[in-house]
């Protein structure tokens, strides 16, 4: 399915999660080394920080694109449908 995203867009996405997959492989090696505990969290924190970025963003675009896109298209069905799968992601993410 074409979201049509910006390429840029979709590329930093890609580059920044490529990078989040870094950290939590740095993170695996930390704990392989038996380092310092606060140092691993410490980079726990920041893996975690850095997905909810990365999630911000990627919310931004489904806004910004797929919402929208029903509602300019006058789809009440397709509108309520993009915003009942926002409320069943986040409902499940409280869990």
């Amino acid at each position: 399915m074409n979201h049509d995203h910006s390429p840029d867009r979709r590329e930093a996405k890609v580059k920044r999660l490529n990078r989040i997959a870094g950290q939590v492989q740095g993170i695996s090696r930390m704990v392989a080394e038996d380092r310092y505990c606060i140092d691993i969290l410490t980079q726990m924190q920041a893996v975690k920080s850095a997905l909810a970025r990365a999630e911000a963003e990627i919310l931004r675009d489904h806004a910004a694109h797929c919402v929208r896109d029903a509602i300019t298209a006058g789809d009440a069905t397709e509108t309520q449908a993009k915003v009942d799968e926002l409320v069943a992601l986040f409902d499940r993410a409280r869990r």
